[in-house]
């Protein structure tokens, strides 16, 4: 049976919304798994995140920034260097600290699937009323901070 086809009478919005959020992360990953030749769409996620810091980010920095744990990130991490995509080098003023920097192959593929990339998400997004589009992220931001804010720990 597909969700869609569900009879969700007497089930409440929050958890349909938990549920149809899984299942479209679910798809996402599977059709970025699928568009990129050279590695998974979380290996992609982890390029794209890098490029988002002014300084390159140390494994802290960015397992934080990506509300993930230091062993997932640094696995991707690992192949992302041994595949040419990430330099991973001593930080100039605490040697303690790793930093990665994104390579010339990074730029290489980043150049590669910019065209691809803008239609995939013209084609995503297409149609939808960008004040919903707005809703949409202001309610996943507010749901995002809460769960930071979470006080119990699952047992």
């Amino acid at each position: 049976m597909n969700y869609r086809d569900f009879d969700f009478k007497g089930i409440d919005n929050p958890h349909f919304l938990i549920g149809l959020l899984n299942a479209m992360m679910n798809n996402f990953q599977t059709v970025g798994d699928t568009f990129f030749e050279e590695m998974s769409w979380k290996q992609c996620f982890v390029i794209i995140c890098i490029g988002l810091f002014e300084k390159p980010p140390t494994l802290k920095e960015l397992s934080e920034f990506m509300n993930s744990s230091h062993q997932n990130i640094k696995k991707m991490i690992e192949k992302l260097e041994k595949n040419g995509y990430v330099e991973i080098k001593i930080d100039s003023e605490d040697r303690r600290k790793q930093r990665y920097f994104l390579t010339q192959k990074t730029a290489e593929f980043t150049e590669r699937y910019n065209k691809p990339s803008k239609e995939f998400m013209e084609y995503l997004f297409g149609g939808i009323d960008k004040k919903k589009l707005g809703v949409t992220i202001k309610t996943l931001l507010e749901m995002d901070a809460r769960l930071k804010a979470y006080p119990f720990q699952a047992k």
